[in-house]
Parts: structure tokens; C-alpha cells; sequence
């Protein structure tokens, strides 16, 4: 019995003995600083997230006031368009071209032949299990910006953010094909639209849709700026 409480009393004097666990302090001005890193982060999230909020909200008087600052912020990285119902289905197929402009050793203007940009998409989707949100999405959502803010008849604008959608379109089809073709620097691009509507089953008994609807954009200048980031 006393050989066990003299070796009860040795374990504790050796517990006592062992150096206190080392606490990490933080020097005043460390706290400081991260306390504000963490107000800028939920800040910044706290703004952001209600900008976008108002973005897909009904119209109200605080969206109305800021309309040009939600824009600048959402358009065209942010963009929301999911809505509370599903949309229908497309029912249009719609392949975009392009095709740039060069110029000669001569000076002369030298047009190349059309590069199919869906047709780019379209192959990158087909057989893959996982194809990127890019390949599904980008191009499509930069025609249909461009598309609603601009008239099929003569290509003017009909919404403020006309020109960034041509830009926005502009730097994708510029992008895909290249600041150069055969060692000259592109000049100038043009796209061109084709639109079919997909055609209803044999059984539905309606009539067959009408044939295809291209649609050519005016050529469009491409300068130093809007090569700027691309690559």
C-alpha cells in the first residue's frame, strides 16, 4: 500500500514538472490587421452579394438609382439569368462565324475564309462527360446579349449596353482566332449568324419551319485595347 501511493506521489511531482503548453499570443498591431481583413472580406461579400440581389429582383427604387453601378459590376463577368421557373427549351439552332481582315505586305486588304465558332463548341461538347461551362454557355449568352440590345434590321443599338455587348462579342471571336493569320496582324473581324428553327416530329403534324436565317454583322475595327488580356 505505501509502495503505491510513493509512486502515486512520484507521478504527480513528474506531471508537475512538465514545462505549461506554450499559448500562441497575437501582437496588437497582427490583431489588428486581420480583424480588418476580415471586416473588408464580409464587407466586400455583404455588397456583392446584395448587388446582385437587385440585379435579379423586380424593379424597385433602389435598383432604378443604381442601375449604372449594378450594371458595371454584374455585366458582362457576373451576369444572372436563372430564374424561378425553368425557361422552355431552345428551339432554334444558331451557329455563330467569324472571319477577319488582314492586310498585305502590298497594302492591300486580305479577307479569310469563315471559322465556325459554335462549330469549335460543338465539338469540344460531343463525347465529353464533363464539358466546361465556357464551351456550353459563353458564346451563346455573348450572341444573346448582343442580340437584345441590338435591331436585326439595320444592327443599331436599342439598349446603353449596346456597344459592350459588340465589344464582348468582338473579343471572343478575336480570341479564338488569333491576334495574326499568316504572319499579319488581324485589322478587322465580321461575324455572321445562322438561325434554324428545329424542325417539329412527323407525327406533330405541323408544317416544316422555314429555311435558315443568316444574319451578317457589320466588320468591326480591332485595336490594340481590345487584344488586351486575351492571352
Amino acid at each position: 500500500m505505501a509502495e503505491s501511493a510513493e509512486a502515486a506521489e512520484n507521478a504527480e511531482n513528474a506531471e508537475s514538472t512538465d514545462p505549461p503548453p506554450v499559448r500562441r499570443t497575437w501582437s496588437t498591431p497582427a490583431r489588428v490587421v486581420l480583424g480588418g481583413a476580415a471586416v473588408l472580406l464580409v464587407t466586400a461579400t455583404g455588397l456583392f452579394l446584395g448587388a446582385v440581389f437587385l440585379h435579379v429582383a423586380p424593379a424597385n427604387p433602389l435598383s432604378r438609382e443604381y442601375r449604372e453601378q449594378l450594371d458595371g459590376l454584374i455585366y458582362p463577368e457576373f451576369e444572372q439569368n436563372w430564374k424561378l421557373f425553368a425557361p422552355n427549351p431552345l428551339q432554334q439552332n444558331v451557329a455563330v462565324d467569324a472571319r477577319v481582315r488582314t492586310v498585305s505586305a502590298d497594302g492591300d486588304p486580305v479577307v479569310h475564309d469563315w471559322v465556325g465558332l459554335t462549330a469549335q463548341d460543338v465539338a469540344a461538347i460531343r463525347g465529353n462527360p464533363a464539358p466546361s461551362h465556357a464551351d456550353q454557355n459563353l458564346l451563346r449568352r455573348a450572341w444573346d446579349f448582343y442580340d437584345g440590345s441590338h435591331s436585326a434590321q439595320d444592327e443599331s443599338l436599342t439598349t446603353e449596353r449596346g456597344r459592350l455587348a459588340e465589344e464582348y462579342l468582338k473579343r471572343i471571336a478575336v480570341q479564338r482566332i488569333g491576334r495574326g493569320v499568316e504572319g499579319r496582324p488581324v485589322v478587322a473581324v465580321e461575324l455572321r449568324v445562322t438561325t434554324a428553327t428545329v424542325a417539329p416530329p412527323e407525327w406533330s403534324g405541323e408544317a416544316a419551319p422555314p429555311g435558315p436565317k443568316v444574319r451578317e454583322l457589320p466588320w468591326w475595327p480591332v485595336r490594340d485595347e481590345d487584344l488586351r488580356g486575351l492571352w
